[in-house]
């Protein structure tokens, strides 16, 4: 019997470079360059079309392949041996993803730095993954400038731009030199593949190491859920170094579907990137979502000026989905399917938990275990929990991480038996829907009462003038903690403390924000509310614009 070779995700590429060679697998698309070109146009009035060179770039199937080859071989050539790291730091372009598969094709482990890293930042992730090359762009050479000659392990610096610092070489100068064969370097499904870092929210962050076979499954995963094929083609916004973007495109990836990665968030961007290519599945993040809609109402788009006939599919992720975003989205696109997706870099990504797309009725939970994970719901003694009791959501499936690179105690702390403990509080409906309670770190203890953040979020978005909201626990010296409302107002629109907090009495009055504080809510690029700040800036006496409710 003859035992048939497990798939790998490189194996993918190469298969779809066979069969799809001169097909078109990934375009760029960068707006801001076009804007300037028709802002100028129209400036000086003339009727000329703009030119589009520098606003949209592409590759084919066989290019993809060919430059991943490439970059293997040029590794291979500076020493890079199969397990060695290979760290990226760039902004989202058409060399990211050859990059990436360039370094797994040649054994070694990748590891994508967050874009918004500082120096020391940076400093410490390329020590903690004991990195043997760093891959940057021009936007990174000053925080690499600060920084490299800290780091004795790291000799090799590659600079993808023009000019390069003369502590780099160039990477556009020697990859075609190198050949476009495959190096065949031998990898098993359980070798080391990618090295993830944690979003930071509780200081420096984790370095999250994933198999090959991690990789793979989130592929198989995300297309179980959405149903891509070869003709779909997917819009990828969000930063490639995170699980939560190109993983979802791979399950597009998987059947040779296109990718477009779009840099820039604008609304109108997104819209005219959809007509203009195609585009057939989306996946936003809330605030995105939020800011089409707004854009629509303020009639800064109208939507009789694009094609988006072929866009079946708007799914979201990365944070809790209020209800009334998805009812106002259904209001305006009615023909779209839509999704939830729950993951986190600890299970490679989304897809541990979707909703469904038949199951839009359920909007507002996440779920129900993904193709191929399973789930429940524990106390503090890891026990399960009975349905509707509020626990620490636990997964486990082929993308749950081997560990937390070098943390051998941080890794005990979440792995139990086979188990991923998430740190997310969830309880599960009587029809096995999970819905999401909050962080565990993040929940208020207040009078004795256990008071998440996420529900009294949710409500307070309802509000037609509410663009987003935090809550956060402040101290009080009486009740322990009371909850802070932080409050982004939607542009023209206005709105007082009182109004909110007569609007907040639909609450359980233990549930009211005790203080309402109007400011800008920050989120992270994979759109998660950046808590830890909001924490550092209020959680003080002499809060500045704050009110405080009777």
């Amino acid at each position: 019997m003859i035992l048939q070779k497990e798939l790998l995700i490189t194996d993918v590429l190469q298969n779809n470079a066979d069969r799809l060679g001169n097909e078109v697998s990934l375009v760029e698309l960068t707006p801001d360059i076009l804007e300037k070109h028709e802002k100028k146009w129209r400036e000086f009035e003339l009727v000329e079309p703009v030119t589009t060179i520098d606003y949209r770039r592409e590759m084919t199937w066989q290019e993809f392949n060919d430059q991943a080859n490439q970059f293997a071989n040029m590794l291979l050539s500076k020493g890079i041996k199969k397990g060695d790291r290979v760290a990226i730091i760039l902004m989202n372009c058409l060399e990211w993803l050859p990059v990436y598969f360039g370094a797994l094709r040649a054994g070694a482990v990748v590891v994508p730095f967050n874009f918004r890293y500082t120096s020391d930042e940076i400093a410490y992730c390329l020590t903690l993954a004991e990195a043997d090359i760093l891959i940057f762009g021009e936007e990174f050479t000053d925080r690499i400038e600060e920084i490299y000659t800290t780091i004795p392990r790291l000799q090799t610096f590659l600079y993808v731009g023009e000019r390069s610092p003369e502590f780099s070489e160039n990477y556009f100068e020697l990859l075609p030199k190198q050949e476009t064969n495959n190096p065949n370097i031998i990898i098993e499904p359980d070798d080391d593949a990618a090295i993830y870092f944690s979003s930071g929210t509780t200081g420096f962050p984790k370095g999250i190491l994933h198999s090959h076979r991690s990789l793979m499954s989130a592929c198989y995963t995300e297309n179980q859920h959405h149903k891509q094929t070869k003709e779909d083609t997917f819009l990828c916004i969000p930063p490639l170094y995170h699980t939560g973007a190109k993983m979802h495109w791979f399950g597009s990836f998987l059947v040779g579907g296109k990718g477009v990665l779009l840099r820039g968030v604008k609304p109108e961007w997104i819209i005219r990137a959809i007509s203009d290519e195609k585009v057939s599945v989306v996946f936003l993040l809330v605030p995105w979502a939020q800011d089409i809609l707004d854009a629509i109402d303020r009639e800064e788009i109208d939507l009789s000026d694009h094609d988006l006939s072929q866009w079946r599919l708007m799914h979201i992720g990365a944070q809790p989905v209020p209800p009334s975003l998805i009812k106002r989205w259904k209001t305006v696109f009615p023909e779209h399917q839509y999704d939830t997706n729950y993951g986190l870099s600890e299970s490679m990504g989304p897809g541990c938990v979707h909703l469904g797309m038949e199951n839009i009725r359920k909007v507002g939970a996440i779920g129900k275990a993904g193709h191929n994970w399973q789930v429940i719901i524990v106390d503090e003694k890891a026990n399960p929990v009975k349905n509707g009791d509020v626990g620490e959501l636990a997964v486990s499936g082929p993308g749950v991480m081997k560990c937390y690179y070098n943390d051998p105690q941080a890794t005990a702390n979440v792995l139990k038996n086979g188990w991923l403990l998430t740190g997310d509080m969830a309880r599960m409906d009587e029809e096995g829907f999970i819905y999401l309670v909050d962080r565990k770190k993040d929940v208020i203890i207040s009078g004795g009462e256990n008071i998440y953040p996420v529900q009294i979020e949710d409500f307070l978005r309802s509000h037609n003038a509410v663009k987003d909201a935090a809550v956060i626990g402040l101290l009080d010296p009486r009740l322990g903690e009371q909850a802070a409302a932080i409050i982004e107002i939607k542009p023209g629109c206005h709105l007082t403390e009182e109004a909110l907090f007569e609007y907040c009495n639909d609450l359980p009055r233990y549930k009211r924000p005790r203080k309402i504080i109007f400011s800008q809510v920050p989120r992270n690029p994979t759109g998660k509310i950046e808590k830890v700040k909001l924490r550092e800036k209020y959680c003080a006496d002499g809060l500045v614009g704050a009110q405080t409710s009777n």
